[in-house]
């Protein structure tokens, strides 16, 4: 039972909302100035969970209360009427203490598209690269794309497999050529991902951007086991202002003060939810729970983007997978051997090892679909991996033309937000993903593959016509877990635009969006890095305004 009187938690020049992501990499940056202090609030607990550190302990954290939201979707019309687990972190470290790993920028379209849309030009390509650079510590060294010395470590992985190799090999001799380096501007080719570990451990950004400054001058506060309940907005002469936080920890109910800016980094769903319960949204959706409208601002929850990927599975014959090696004691025995002595093999595996990017089809400007390709099959995450050698070829529309919502289901923080990504709701979608499932095909059939006997059981050869496949796109597609947009950036003018091209809220003084809400369009690729990218930026604008 909460006490029914607030208790004040204090005054800070800048609380932020969310230690995901985003929320680190600010904590890090607003902190360098020793005169600053910062509320680093955060509704889940310490990054202190074994699995959540070894890689391929991302198994046991999806879906897992102690590190997971645990929301879902509603039923998908596109999916044919099935909802999936919608995972989201909830921890220190956020996403990053439970996803893929995978280094990915996106491409330089993605960027020419986010300046077009904001009118500003620092979110080109040129303009963002030197950022990406400045965070990164990469393996290789310093160079025109990449840094060293920066928190965000990005290696090789440190396994391969025979049947991923071969799957590159057919890949070229479909015409897709091979790559070393997906991060340039352009992805087009297959390659191994690089990762974000650090000898063959989850580097999260707990790690990278928290760890270091907790106690570098004294002004960090780190909150966890702390729900925000909605935004303290003022009415003034000069208009509306978010003077801070109401929020629960401890079993008791709280108040927090900004004196700056308070920052909302709870991330695509986490943002536009709380915004939503703090009367900032759409008014009728606002009205239908009685909560009293502070702004109107329609497109609070709308956009929601995400990348769906269609898991295609082939048994093969005459080589080594990860199913007949986790389904025997010695296979385990070696594989955890393995790990133990030199931080390699399966458990260091990110979810995909090989990454491929190419057209659906000749129309494409640039590569459109993005794969993850793994030494395995299973039915779903969270159950056991199929008793016969096979590997999977997931394949993802990187720029989706369908949109969804989020939507508060009640007045109350504690209830789960409606979620509808609307997959394969356009026709162009539906496209793409039966062009998608026949290149993959074709891929399987290259010469490069034929010595292991592929044989296709997921979705299944029954399915030929490309009205059939767009059917079996929705049998098999779920989240690849990228939700992005519902709090997008965009001009003065745009009716949907939530934030400005500095991220801030419009018509709210003192409040910013920082995480993937605010793309106005998905990346061509995992959102992780690019999210770090936009803290940065925003870190750079606050600093610049004191």
């Amino acid at each position: 039972m909460l006490a029914s009187t607030k208790q004040t938690a204090g005054t800070y020049d800048y609380i932020i909302i969310g230690a995901g992501t985003a929320g680190c990499v600010l904590a890090n940056r607003l902190t360098q100035d020793r005169n600053v202090s910062v509320l680093l609030i955060e509704a889940g607990g310490k990054d202190d969970y074994v699995w959540i550190h070894i890689p391929v302990g991302y198994l046991y954290c999806i879906d897992n209360p102690r590190t997971d939201w645990r929301f879902r979707t509603e039923k998908e019309v596109g999916l044919n009427d099935r909802s999936l687990i919608y995972p989201r972190g909830k921890v220190l470290g956020g996403c990053s203490s439970i996803n893929g790993m995978i280094y990915m920028r996106g491409q330089e379209g993605d960027y020419e598209t986010w300046a077009d849309e904001t009118g500003d030009d620092s979110w080109r390509w040129q303009q963002v690269l030197p950022i990406f650079r400045q965070t990164e510590d990469h393996h290789a060294g310093a160079n025109s794309f990449h840094g060293a010395g920066g928190e965000w470590r990005v290696e090789k992985q440190r396994l391969s497999w025979e049947i991923l190799d071969a799957f590159r090999n057919a890949a070229e001799q479909t015409g897709i050529p091979k790559t070393d380096d997906f991060n340039r501007g352009d992805n087009e080719g297959c390659g191994y991902f690089e990762v974000n570990q650090r000898n063959g451990i989850r580097w999260n950004t707990s790690k990278a951007f928290l760890k270091s400054v907790k106690n570098r001058h004294g002004n960090l506060e780190i909150m966890t086991g702390c729900h925000v309940q909605k935004l303290l907005i003022e009415t003034t002469a000069q208009g509306k202002v978010c003077r801070g936080i109401e929020f629960t920890g401890g079993g008791q109910s709280w108040v927090a003060h900004s004196t700056r800016e308070t920052l909302l980094c709870a991330g695509a769903i986490g943002s536009p939810q709380l915004l939503q319960l703090s009367g900032i949204g759409p008014t009728k959706l606002l009205q239908e729970h009685q909560i009293p409208v502070v702004a109107e601002l329609p497109g609070v929850g709308e956009n929601l983007q995400d990348h769906l990927q269609l898991r295609m599975a082939f048994k093969v014959s005459g080589v080594k997978t990860l199913n007949t090696m986790a389904n025997s004691w010695l296979g385990k025995l070696q594989i955890g051997l393995e790990y133990a002595l030199n931080r390699s093999g399966p458990m260091s595996m990110a979810p995909s090892q090989l990454g491929l990017f190419t057209s659906s089809d000749p129309s494409q400007k640039s590569a459109n679909i993005q794969y993850h390709v793994q030494p395995l099959s299973l039915n779903k995450f969270g159950e056991p991996l199929h008793p016969f050698p096979a590997f999977t070829a997931s394949v993802c529309n990187l720029r989706p033309s369908s949109r969804g919502h989020v939507r508060i289901a009640s007045a109350k923080s504690t209830d789960a937000p409606k979620i509808a990504p609307n997959y394969l709701s356009t026709s162009e979608d539906r496209k793409v993903a039966a062009d998608s499932l026949a290149l993959t095909r074709r891929i399987v059939s290259a010469p490069a593959l034929q010595k292991y006997r592929p044989e296709e059981f997921l979705p299944g050869t029954s399915f030929q016509t490309d009205e059939e496949l767009a059917f079996a796109a929705g049998n098999i597609g779920t989240t690849i877990f990228h939700p992005v947009g519902t709090c997008k950036m965009g001009r003065a003018s745009d009716p949907m635009a939530v934030v400005d091209s500095e991220l801030r809220v419009k018509g709210i003084d003192g409040l910013r969006v920082v995480d993937g809400s605010v793309m106005p369009q998905i990346t061509s690729g995992n959102p992780n890095s690019p999210i770090i990218m936009i803290a940065e930026r925003a870190a750079s604008l606050i600093r610049g305004q004191r």
